[in-house]
């Protein structure tokens, strides 16, 4: 079977868990195991169909039956949509293993048959967003998916916080789906008019070319679009509100995948449809990467929340990603096509390993949140102690995404900090000005995400139990592990990011034919040196990195570490913990989540709206003594007060005025209509 009939294949099996749903629903543990089984195998059907598109030398192609009279459906399987159909698969086969056991583990009340439907309607129309070749089967996909998401995201629809961030998530997606929809058109207007409905395919759309005005118009309009989808700063409002509030199998879709279909996007309109750009657009996306960077790793420092913490970091690494693009476009611009080529494959690998280390992530905050029913990380604490196959995988996804090795993470991050390294290369000067400050600012986010996740995984796991708002014992002793099938669903997700981590090469000589296929020059041809020890972008003199020699150096750091403390007897004694002067060391005096993160309130708090305020309630007998104190603290997106607050303000006003002439009485609505007629019989 060809890899495009075996894609839709693997989309069309999405159908059989909805049906599983019809036929054994009263069977609540029987429709869990089954359902998600399938689409476990469903997902690693599309991983192996995107494996072989990427391997191929040639797009596939496919038209379906359906759709509107004289527009069918166009799909197309190239390298880029099999490379980004091998990602959202992958991490779906993953997070399909570890739903048996999490959704299992729901409250019975729960209404599991509505979160399968839907998970697996989402996942399908993922899928279909990649192989879609034409303007209306990829909006037809792109609705779908935010519907599903929608649904997903309401999950538990008695909670006001979840309609709330499911009503914003919704205005965003159809925001940016109106900008999509108009840049297509724009596109289709030129590439064949709307007469006969030839310019409404992607392969109309590439043969035709634009003037400049309007491919900056389809552009703006269908970057915005995506942005919006993406979170990129400020359309991330969305983001830190929908994602906490989701089922955390799903937290890890939305955050690890359906984020990278609006990168997806952005490729496939830039570099695929219109193709030729001037420079300044890739400037725009490179800025506004930079600002998504700082900014979301700031935001995430400053959160107590653990899947909002972890949300906001996903507007960080979409602005990571975005780096990768706007450096590819500015080289492209000034026709350096070995270094955009060296950009693109950053941005590329960077997406699959955010999609890895973040799934991995919100598969975790899921196992934490199902053993202490908490996402506020100032009531956890010690959890390694009961949680400890969980803290093990954490930690692996807290190093990945602080791109420390041997993990994946710093090897995209090492990649796009070899495409900074080479701006001197660009004729432009102010080009040569500004890319350095943008590898600083580069540097300072990876700073600060790694001081993040030694916040979180200190908090949460190590020390001791902070429930101080329940009694200590009986929340500790109801404290569990993890099960099994959330366990291996974990590990495999840790597993790809060591192996992304220690073999990059392999992965990139791999999906180097994505930027030939969009570049027409390959990565491999130009750094000479390439083999499946070395990753050597450019040139060996330059620079090249070993992830095996890496792990090895590590491991053995590591090892003779170990044996030099606790082979001969007496080298280390334990001895109690240091309390300070005090007779007892408590959970009060250990730092929490809104302590460890005061120092960057203090530097960085102008970029926030923050209310700080303490109260002290002193004893009678010794007034100088506090015997209470009460802390507030409120840390609020200023974009939200600047942009979105005077927006909605001005619509709510409008929506009032608007309803003044609604008064309910049948005679001054005929009076209105009467009127109208009047004018119209004027006008004509």
């Amino acid at each position: 079977m060809s890899p495009i009939k075996l894609s839709l294949l693997s989309a069309a099996a999405f159908i059989i868990p909805i049906l599983f749903v019809v036929l054994i629903g009263g069977y609540r543990r029987l429709l869990i195991r089954m359902a998600f089984s399938v689409s476990a195998l469903a997902s690693l059907i599309s991983v192996g169909a995107g494996i072989l598109a990427v391997s191929s030398s040639a797009a596939e192609q496919l038209i379906l039956p359906l759709g509107l009279p004289s527009l069918p459906f166009h799909l197309r399987l190239d390298q880029l949509s099999g490379f980004f159909l091998f990602v959202v698969g992958l991490l779906s086969f993953f997070v399909s293993i570890y739903s048996v056991g999490y959704v299992t583990g729901l409250a019975a009340g729960k209404p599991v048959k509505r979160l399968i439907v839907f998970y697996n309607i989402f996942i399908a129309a993922m899928f279909m967003v990649c192989l879609a070749d034409d303007a209306l089967i990829f909006m037809v996909a792109w609705e779908v998916m935010a519907a599903a998401s929608y649904f997903l995201v309401m999950f538990e629809d008695g909670r006001s916080e979840n309609r709330r961030a499911a009503y914003l998530y919704m205005v965003m997606a159809h925001i940016g789906a109106i900008l999509i929809l108009l840049s297509f058109g724009v596109m289709a207007g030129i590439a064949g008019g709307f007469e006969n409905f030839t310019g409404y395919t992607f392969d109309a759309m590439r043969e035709a070319e634009f003037p400049l005005k309007w491919a900056t118009a389809a552009f703006l309009l269908s970057f915005f679009g995506f942005a919006a989808k993406a979170g990129v700063i400020p359309f991330h409002v969305w983001l830190p509100e929908a994602h906490p509030v989701a089922p955390s199998n799903v937290s890890a879709l939305m955050s690890g995948v359906m984020l990278k279909t609006a990168i997806y996007g952005i490729v496939r309109v830039t570099f695929d449809i219109i193709n030729v750009f001037p420079w300044w657009w890739g400037m725009m996306v490179l800025v506004l990467g930079l600002v998504s960077a700082v900014m979301g790793v700031l935001y995430a420092l400053m959160q107590h929340d653990l899947k909002k913490l972890l949300a906001y970091h996903s507007v960080e690494n979409i602005g990571i990603i975005l780096i990768g693009i706007g450096l590819s476009m500015i080289f492209t611009s000034f026709n350096l096509p070995a270094m955009a080529a060296l950009a693109l494959i950053a941005g590329l690998y960077h997406t699959m390993n955010h999609a890895m280390f973040k799934g991995l992530l919100f598969m975790g905050a899921g196992a934490v949140l199902n053993a202490t029913h908490e996402r506020n990380m100032d009531e956890m604490g010690g959890l390694i102690h009961h949680m400890p196959w969980t803290s093990v995988l954490f930690l692996v996804g807290c190093i990945s995404i602080s791109a420390l090795p041997p993990f994946n993470g710093f090897v995209s991050e090492w990649l796009t900090f070899q495409a900074f390294l080479l701006s001197p290369s660009l004729p432009n000067p102010l080009m040569k000005l500004l890319i350095p400050l943008g590898a600083a600012l580069l540097a300072l986010t990876g700073a600060l995400a790694a001081a993040c996740f030694v916040k979180v995984f200190g908090v949460v796991f190590l020390g001791n139990w902070r429930g101080l708002s329940r009694p200590l014992l009986t929340k500790v002793t109801e404290v569990t592990e993890a099960g099994w099938s959330m366990r291996i669903g974990m590990m495999l997700a840790a597993f790809t990011c060591l192996c992304l981590g220690i073999l990059p090469a392999i992965i990139i000589k791999w999906m180097d034919v994505i930027s030939e296929e969009l570049l027409q020059t390959r990565l491999i041809t130009t750094s000479g040196v390439y083999d499946w020890m070395w990753l050597t972008p450019v040139d060996p003199e330059r620079a090249s990195y070993s992830g095996p020699l890496v792990l090895i150096g590590i491991a053995a750091v590591c090892a003779i570490t170990y044996l030099l403390l606790h082979v001969k007897p007496g080298k280390i004694s334990r001895v109690p913990v240091w309390d300070c002067g005090f007779k007892k060391l408590t959970s009060k005096m250990q730092y929490n989540a809104v302590s460890f993160s005061m120092p960057f309130r203090r530097i960085f708090g102008f970029l926030f709206d923050i209310k700080e305020q303490i109260s002290l309630l002193p004893q009678r007998r010794h007034p100088a003594f506090p015997v209470k104190s009460s802390y507030y603290l409120r840390v609020r997106d200023r974009f939200w007060g600047w942009i979105y607050k005077p927006v909605i303000d001005a619509v709510v006003l409008l929506s009032r005025k608007a309803g003044m002439i609604q008064h309910g009485r049948i005679h001054v609505y005929l009076i209105y209509s009467f009127v109208t007629i009047i004018v119209l019989l004027a006008l004509l």
